[in-house]
C-alpha cells in the first residue's frame, strides 16, 4: 500500500514538475546550502509527500538540490528517494550514476586508501568496459572477482563485497547480509548503487565525492525515463528511448569540434568536463607507466584554478605513490610562463614526467600569457641531474573560456608542443543545455589520445546519446554566440569602468580580443573601505553579495546566481571562492564577483541596475 502511494505521488510529480528539472544544467545558489545537498531538497519533498501536494508552484519552491546537475539534481534525488522508500532505506544510501563502471571504482578507491580487501561478485558477465588488469595496474585498486548465479549465493568475505546485477527494472534489489554494495546496471541510462547497512554508511560521502569529481549523476533525461518505468513497476523501454540517430549526431559533433579547433585527429567527448579531465589524467599516467617506467609523474596545476580541476588532480595523486601535484602560480603577480620555466627546470632535474594543466584565459582573473614565450618555455630542452635529456612536457589546456581560439592546428602556436586541449560542454559548446565535455590533441599526441580514449571507455564516461544530440545542434552556432556574448561583455565592462572607475576589472585587452580571445566572463574587484585589512575584506564581501542580490532581484528573468557561462540567454553571477573554487585552499581563493553574459539579454537593464548599485554604495 505504501509503495503504491509513493509511486502514485512520484507519478504526479513527473506530470507537474518545473521544466527546469529537465532543462537546466546549473541551479540557483541563493537557495542552495552545499552542506545540505540532496537532504534539504528531499526533506521538503517529503513534507509535500505527506500532504500529497505535488502542484507546480509547490515544486518550484523547493530548494536547489545540487548546484550542478552533474553532481545530482531534483530528478536524481526523487529517483533515489523512491528506491529507498521501496526498500526502507535512507535516501542517502541510494546513489545514481550515468556510468556503469565508476560506482565500482568509487568503492575500490576508498578501500585502496584504507588498505581493505574488495570482492566483486557478478551474474553472467562483468560490464563490457570493465578491464580488471588496467584497473589493478594503472588505478592501483586491488580486488577479487567471483561469478555467482544470484545474490543469495554471495557468502561472507573479509572485506567489502560489491554485487553487480544487470536489470531492466528500476529498484529491483535483493539485499543480503553478505552484500555491502548492490549495483544495478541499467544499460545506456546508467546505474544505481545501494549502500547496504549501517557499517557501510561511512562510504557514502566518499562515493558522492567520486560522483562529483570523476563522473556525473544519472542525467535528468535518463532519470525521467527511469522514474516513468519505476512508477509503473515496469521494465525500461530502452528501444523507444534511444532512437536518436546516435551515429549521425556523433559524426556531426566530431566534425564540428575538428572544424572549430582546427585539429585533425579524432576528438573525444565525455559526459562532463571533469569526466574528460579524469580520462586525460589516467591516460597520461598509463602512458608514463609504459614509456617512462619507474619515473615519478608530476601534475603541475595552478593552486587557484577551477576547484574541480585542483581537487581531482590531488585525488588522483592520493591513489598513486608515483604521482604528485606541483603548484603552478599563474595569476596576479605571478607570470604563467616564468612559473612554468621554474617548475619544469626543477622537474627535469628530478628526471620526472611533467604534465601541466592550465587555463587560458585563467579563471577567474581572465589573464592570457605571452603565447610565444609560453611556446618557448614548453619547447625548451632540459637536462636531468645526470645531464641526460629530460622528458618533454605535455601541456593540458583548459580552453573552456575561449574554445574558439586555435592553439593546436598545423602552424598554430602550440602545434609543435605535445598539447591536449579540453573544454566543458555545459558552457559555449551546448549553450548550457548539457554537461558534456570534449578534448582534442595536436598531431604530436595521437598515442596519448589513444590512451585517453581507452580510459574514457573503461570508466564508461563517454557522452550520452542526448548529449551528442544537443551538441550536434549547438556546436555549429558556437562561434557566433561567442562573438555576440563578447560584444555585450565588452560594452558592460566599459560601462562599469566609467561609472565605477575605482573597481578593478579583470578582462582581456582589446589587443587580445583581436587575437580571438573573446571571453564572455569578467571578474570584478569592488572598491572597499575600512581601517584594517579584515574590515576591508569583510566590507568587500558584503558588497559582492549586495551587487548579486540586486541583479537577481531586479532582473529575475535574466540574472541568475549561478556558476555557469556560455548560456544561450541571460547573465550569470557568482563568487568563485564560494562556488567554483569550493575545494581550493583558503589562501588561494578569490572573493570577487564573476559575471558571465550571453548574446541574448537586456544589457541596458543590467546597466541601469548596476548604476543603482553604484549610487547605493556612495
Amino acid at each position: 500500500m505504501e509503495a503504491n502511494k509513493m509511486r502514485d505521488y512520484i507519478k504526479d510529480v513527473l506530470i507537474n514538475m518545473p521544466s527546469d528539472w529537465l532543462e537546466l544544467t546549473t541551479h540557483r545558489l541563493d537557495i542552495y546550502d552545499e552542506e545540505l545537498a540532496k537532504t534539504q531538497f528531499l526533506s521538503q519533498l517529503e513534507e509535500l509527500f505527506q500532504k500529497n501536494t505535488s502542484d507546480l508552484l509547490s515544486l518550484e519552491k523547493l530548494p536547489t538540490a545540487y548546484d550542478y546537475i552533474r553532481l545530482g539534481h531534483p530528478l536524481s534525488c526523487v529517483l533515489e528517494w523512491g528506491i529507498a522508500q521501496l526498500h526502507n532505506l535512507n535516501a542517502e544510501n541510494v546513489i545514481s550514476f550515468d556510468s556503469n563502471i565508476v560506482p565500482v571504482l568509487a568503492v575500490l578507491r576508498t578501500n585502496s586508501l584504507a588498505n581493505k580487501k574488495t570482492q566483486i561478485c557478478y551474474v553472467d558477465q562483468l560490464p563490457a568496459n570493465f578491464d580488471a588488469e588496467i584497473i589493478q595496474n594503472v588505478y592501483e585498486y586491488n580486488f577479487e572477482l567471483k561469478k555467482v548465479d544470484k545474490a543469495a549465493d554471495v557468502h561472507s568475505f573479509d572485506g567489502s563485497t560489491i554485487f553487480i546485477s544487470e536489470d531492466n527494472k528500476i529498484g529491483d534489489i535483493q539485499l543480503t547480509d553478505h552484500i555491502d554494495f548492490y549495483l544495478n546496471l541499467h544499460a545506456h541510462i546508467g546505474s544505481v548503487l545501494t549502500v547496504n547497512g549501517e557499517k557501510n554508511e561511512s562510504y557514502i560521502s566518499d562515493i558522492q565525492h567520486v560522483r562529483r569529481r570523476e563522473t556525473i549523476a544519472m542525467t535528468p533525461d535518463n532519470c525521467d525515463v527511469a522514474l516513468n518505468a519505476f512508477v509503473e513497476d515496469a521494465a525500461i523501454d530502452f528501444d523507444a528511448f534511444f532512437d536518436r540517430n546516435l551515429e549521425e549526431n556523433k559524426t556531426s559533433v566530431l566534425n564540428s569540434i575538428n572544424e572549430i579547433t582546427g585539429t585533425e585527429i579524432k576528438p573525444l567527448v565525455a559526459s562532463s568536463g571533469l569526466s574528460m579531465q579524469y580520462a586525460i589524467m589516467m591516460g597520461l599516467i598509463h602512458d608514463a607507466m609504459e614509456n617512462h617506467k619507474g619515473k615519478a609523474i608530476k601534475f603541475i596545476v595552478p593552486p587557484n584554478c577551477y576547484g574541480g580541476t585542483n581537487d581531482q588532480a590531488r585525488r588522483v595523486a592520493a591513489c598513486n605513490d608515483n604521482v604528485e601535484v606541483v603548484d603552478l602560480p599563474v595569476d596576479g603577480d605571478n607570470d604563467m610562463v616564468q612559473s612554468i620555466n621554474t617548475v619544469l627546470t626543477k622537474v627535469a632535474k628530478e628526471d620526472a614526467v611533467p604534465y601541466i594543466i592550465a587555463e587560458i584565459p585563467t579563471n577567474p582573473r581572465v589573464e592570457v600569457p605571452d603565447l610565444e614565450a609560453l611556446k618557448a618555455a614548453l619547447s625548451a630542452e632540459r637536462k636531468t641531474e645526470k645531464g641526460e635529456v629530460a622528458v618533454d612536457p605535455v601541456f593540458i589546456l583548459d580552453q573552456t573560456f575561449c574554445p574558439n581560439v586555435h592553439f593546436l592546428g598545423e602552424g598554430e602556436i602550440l602545434s609543435t608542443v605535445r598539447t591536449i586541449s579540453y573544454a566543458s560542454g555545459s558552457k559555449f559548446p551546448s549553450g548550457g543545455k548539457v554537461t558534456a565535455g570534449y578534448c582534442v590533441g595536436n598531431n604530436k599526441t595521437q598515442a596519448l589520445m589513444d590512451k585517453i580514449e581507452l580510459h574514457l571507455t573503461l570508466c564508461d564516461n563517454e557522452a550520452t546519446h542526448l548529449q551528442y544530440e544537443y551538441l550536434s545542434k549547438q556546436l555549429p552556432s558556437m562561434n557566433q554566440r561567442i562573438a555576440d556574448a563578447y560584444k555585450n561583455t565588452r560594452e558592460f565592462v566599459n560601462f562599469i569602468h566609467d561609472v565605477l572607475p575605482e573597481a578593478k576589472i579583470n578582462f582581456v585587452s582589446d589587443e587580445l580580443a583581436e587575437q580571438e580571445f573573446t571571453p564572455s566572463v569578467f571578474s570584478l574587484d569592488l572598491p572597499t573601505k575600512g581601517d584594517t585589512a579584515e574590515e576591508k575584506e569583510a566590507h568587500k564581501r558584503a558588497l559582492n553579495l549586495r551587487l548579486i542580490n540586486m541583479m537577481i532581484t531586479e532582473i529575475p528573468n535574466e540574472s541568475k546566481f549561478c556558476v555557469s557561462y556560455g548560456q544561450l540567454k541571460g547573465c550569470y553571477w557568482t563568487i568563485p571562492a564560494t562556488s567554483t573554487q569550493g575545494t581550493t585552499k583558503e589562501g588561494d581563493k578569490d572573493y570577487i564577483v564573476r559575471a558571465s553574459l550571453s548574446g541574448n539579454m537586456d544589457l541596458e537593464k543590467h546597466k541601469e541596475v548596476f548604476q543603482k548599485f553604484v549610487k547605493s554604495i556612495g
